[in-house]
This record gives structure tokens, sequence and C-alpha cells, in this order.
């Protein structure tokens, strides 16, 4: 399934008073997100801060979210749990808002099933999805990695159409991408590795860096793809520095800082994350500056 190249990890919108996911503030993001290039949007991901959402407040995300995309981009769902049963309710009720094109579900954490138990876990789940899947293999967060023969047998399921690669190995990634077929996407999980990744045959990148620099990550990858190895390589070298800076504070700490500075006011991270302290914020600029006029 296409879902793009440049699909970015959308920070969750927070009213700066009250604390609350703010409608207004997810309108102003989606559009600033799709006119810098975005082809598509995860919703409630990691970036999304997801783990400190309520139930509620996710249902309140996702519709306002369909409503400022209003068909413009593909959108993702983040439904995911350590919960079979609880992921399987949860993307169903998600399915029947509408506007979706796919579910991302995250290996269970906390729990640390071996890989049959991870296979049966997305087996499961694809087989009662009204949703597409995009699996989210992320070790250094569940703990546990999928590793490629599992991620391998479970795209020859029908539903599961795509995969998330944060484990940072070029030669697992390598394999999945040689041994399945040429309709399962593969994505870089990490922005730093997007065009290592698109070198060896990956889809694209579930970015986080696409907040602020969109547009340069998109000409990246056409340049990439255009056959201008050279430039891709140095835009990747441009932006390198940002890419590691923004992950130097737990994210989205950083990113929500960058956005406020370009103008997007989408509010501060919730506990137990912290917004950037004076010293980070001064390195964030710099870097961002640096970026810009590089």
């Amino acid at each position: 399934m296409n879902f793009g190249k440049v699909i970015t990890a959308m920070v969750t919108p927070i009213h700066p008073e009250k604390n609350v996911v703010c409608r207004k503030r997810i309108h102003a993001l989606v559009n600033h997100l799709i006119e810098n290039g975005s082809d598509a949007l995860v919703v409630s991901g990691t970036t999304g801060e997801s783990p400190t959402l309520s139930h509620d407040e996710k249902i309140k995300l996702f519709k306002e979210v369909v409503k400022a995309n209003d068909g413009r981009a593909k959108l993702i769902a983040g439904t995911g749990s350590n919960n079979t049963e609880e992921t399987i309710r949860f993307t169903k009720e998600v399915a029947e808002l509408g506007g979706y094109d796919a579910a991302l579900i995250v290996a269970p954490y906390y729990n640390k099933p071996n890989q049959d138990g991870l296979y049966a876990h997305f087996k499961t789940i694809a087989e009662a999805s009204p949703l597409p899947i995009m699996i989210y293999n992320i070790p250094g967060r569940s703990v546990v990695n999928i590793e490629p023969e599992t991620i391998i047998q479970l795209s020859k399921l029908d539903n599961i159409v795509s995969v998330k690669e944060s484990s940072g190995n070029l030669d697992n990634i390598s394999k999945i991408i040689e041994e399945t077929a040429d309709d399962f996407s593969v994505y870089s999980g990490d922005d730093s590795l997007t065009l290592p990744i698109l070198s060896i045959g990956g889809s694209g990148v579930v970015s986080v860096l696409s907040h602020v620099a969109g547009p340069d990550l998109k000409n990246m990858i056409q340049s990439f793809e255009n056959g201008e190895v050279k430039k891709a390589a140095e835009i990747h070298r441009k932006l390198l520095p940002l890419m590691t800076g923004i992950f130097a504070v737990p994210n989205p700490a950083p990113t929500k800082f960058l956005l406020r500075e370009e103008g997007v006011d989408v509010g501060p991270v919730r506990l137990p994350l912290v917004d950037v302290n004076k010293e980070q914020a001064e390195k964030l600029r710099m870097l961002y500056k640096e970026m810009k006029k590089s």
C-alpha cells in the first residue's frame, strides 16, 4: 500500500492553559504539515504522546484530524497497545469514524512476548481489523525486536501491508525488503536513516523532522529517486545535525519547541515529559538556524 514518501508522525497539540487536546491547534498543524510536504500523517503515535492521551482524547484527536485533512493526505491511526483484544476493539472503533487509511500497530511493550507471540498478536489483529495494518517495530521502546523472519511471515497476510522500522539494523531491514513482496512497503522510522534505507529499496520515512524541515526532506528523497545521489547526500548531511538534535531531549519536546519557533504553537508536552530548558532551547535554535541558512 502506498502511503507516499514522507509520513509525518504528528505531535498532538495541547492547549497550554487547559492541558486538553486543542481543536484549533490541530487544524493549524495539519494544514502546516500538508503544505510542507507530508504525504501522510500518523496520528497518536509515539511522537503524538499516545501514552498520555485518554481514550476520549484520542477519539477527539482522530475526528479533528479527519476534518482538518479533508481528504488531502493519507491518515494512519495509532491504535496499538500491549493488549491484543483492546487493540482490536479500539482499531474497530477508529475505523468506524471514517477517514483513516490504515492503523499503526506497535510491538507489544512490557509483556516481552517471544517471536511466536508477536506473530500471533499481529495475525489476530490483522484478521479482525477493518483497516490495513502497518507494523511498528521499535525495540528501543517496546524492549522486544520483531525479527525479520517474523515480519516476512506477517507480510504474507492480506491485511498487513507495511512496516515502520525503527530497529536501526540495516542488515535486518535489507532482509525484509529482499524477502517481502513489492507491494509491502518498508518505511524508515528514523530520520537519520531515511537515505540509507531508500538506497536499499525502502519506501520512505515516518518522520519527526518533517514538522520543521518537510520541504528539505522531500527534496532529498526526490533528488535520490531522480538519480541525483550526490545532491541527496548533501541534503542529508545538511539535515543530520538537526535530525540528531531533535532527539537529544525526549521526543517530542524539541519538535514542539521548534514548531513554536516557526509560529505553529502546538502547546507543551505532558508529564512525565517536560519542555526543553533554556540551554536546550538555545542549542536547538542554533541547529535550526544553521540548517535553514546552509
